[in-house]
């Protein structure tokens, strides 16, 4: 404070840069804020954006065992209303309301102090993730449990629900008209992430919506999403299925631009088509994870290919498994003349992998690459479009790495950069970042131009925090 009775600097900034700094602090730092001084104290009455999540306003030392989501579900309920009420009759518009909170009896009086604040406020924008008490590996009881709880939720909170723009689930198991329901009452969404959600195994989920444009499946019993009807929907990704048939249908999606499959492939899944997957769309980015397991995609040609794949711009192999043959991966190149950047992850990833007796009880293919049979091209197929190659891996067989840039080079005759990157930083198994050698840059780069009258320029950048 400057000494006196002045104000402090921070205070004398302008509006708009005050509430731009204090918006960066956790909400429950912001709140504290409003003892500084009157011009402080009705901070929160003008934020823009309000964002309470579960632990906001617990102590560091605080546990998630189950006693303690109770007390965190009230804590952000008395916080909610606090914050929401001391907005009452403001002329400032929430642009985004972001809550995050446990599912339990608590959870609908939020939904109820949020439905009043809609109602008298401006609310632009509501975003919800809903949490469960046992996060991992529930039971089926549990699921059908957390189903039940959540249906009276929002059951009690319909006008809540039709504001939403953004909703994350977790763990549920509900009924076979509950989606239709949900679908009618939610029209406002935009956003919706469904993890380890279904109506119970071996079910059929049908979406037909107006506004959806981000759709994320991770888990669950689905054997199938049927994309009947999303005009808006540009993002569909797509994470561990169970099905032994294709994960999803895709029916009226016309702006569909990036889809991202994540999968652990089993001995039983088949190999998909994308062709056939991705139906009559035309998609930009396509995201492939493997986990380190089987490769669960069949290698096509440029005639089935082309039709969904000729406004294919990126493409991201991720998690292939090291012993892999990689040329099959060129069906990609054949089949999107316009693709400008391939990136591949090449590594066994501890990390996803299973191992020791639950591989053994389990049904893993131990032969990765079987099924990769690509389609002959002709001899001088030329791609030239392609401008740039990042590889990302250990490199322990060098001459595979050598061997798939020298033919990625010779198809791609525009091809300008490859970059080699070492394995990527892991934040679970804490993979120590590795740099390269200037012995490692001289051998690689001599062996990879080598003859070639390409003149590709070759980077060996520093990995930094990249995290696949």
């Amino acid at each position: 404070m400057v000494e006196g009775h002045e104000d402090d600097r921070l205070s004398k900034l302008p509006d708009d840069l005050l509430l731009n700094i204090v918006e960066r602090l956790d909400i429950a730092d912001a709140a504290r804020t409003t003892i500084l001084s009157r011009r402080w104290k009705d901070v929160l009455a003008r934020l823009s954006k309000v964002v309470i999540r579960a632990g906001s306003f617990e102590s560091k030392h605080t546990t998630s065992k189950k006693d303690d989501i109770v007390r965190s579900n009230t804590t952000i309920l008395d916080a909610t209303r606090s914050i929401l009420e001391r907005r009452a009759g403001s002329l400032y518009t929430i642009q985004l309301l972001c809550m995050q909170f446990y599912l339990g009896d608590e959870s609908i009086f939020i939904g109820q102090t949020v439905a009043n604040s809609i109602a008298t406020q401006k609310v632009a924008s509501v975003d919800f993730t809903i949490l469960t008490k046992v996060r991992r590996n529930c039971t089926k009881d549990e699921l059908l449990t957390n189903g039940r709880q959540f249906m009276s939720f929002f059951d009690s909170c319909p006008n809540t629900f039709g504001c939403l723009a953004r909703l994350t689930l977790e763990n549920l198991r509900l009924g076979e008209s509950a989606f239709p329901k949900f679908f009618s009452i939610c029209k406002q969404l935009e956003f919706l992430f469904l993890h380890n959600c279904d109506m119970g195994i071996q079910s059929l989920l049908e979406v037909e919506h107006p506004q959806l444009s981000e759709l994320v499946i991770a888990s669950g019993c689905f054997k199938r999403v049927h994309l009947k009807w999303a005009p808006k929907l540009t993002i569909l990704k797509f994470s561990i299925f169970r099905s032994k048939d294709d994960p999803f249908c895709l029916g009226y999606v016309p702006l569909l631009q990036t889809v991202s499959i994540i999968n652990t492939a089993l001995s039983w899944h088949k190999m998909l088509k994308l062709s056939e997957l991705l139906g009559k769309t035309a998609i930009s980015n396509l995201h492939l994870n493997f986990r380190s397991e089987k490769i669960w995609v069949k290698p096509e040609g440029r005639r089935q290919l082309l039709p969904v794949f000729h406004k294919l711009r990126i493409v991201n192999l991720l998690n292939i498994p090291e012993e892999c043959d990689l040329t099959w991966t060129m069906f990609l190149l054949q089949g999107a003349p316009n693709l400008k950047e391939l990136r591949i992850v090449v590594r066994d990833h501890l990390c996803l992998m299973v191992t020791g007796e639950e591989r053994k009880n389990g049904a893993f293919s131990e032969e990765k690459d079987k099924g990769l049979e690509l389609e002959p091209s002709a001899s001088d197929f030329k791609h030239h479009n392609l401008a740039g190659l990042s590889i990302y891996g250990r490199f322990q067989a060098e001459d595979k790495l050598v061997s798939y840039a020298r033919s990625i080079m010779q198809a791609a005759v525009n091809l300008e950069d490859i970059k080699l990157y070492k394995s990527p930083v892991c934040q679970r198994c804490k993979h120590m970042r590795q740099e390269w050698t200037l012995e490692e840059k001289s051998s690689l780069s001599y062996k990879i131009k080598e003859g070639m009258p390409s003149l590709v320029r070759i980077h060996f950048p520093s990995l930094g925090e990249v995290y696949f």
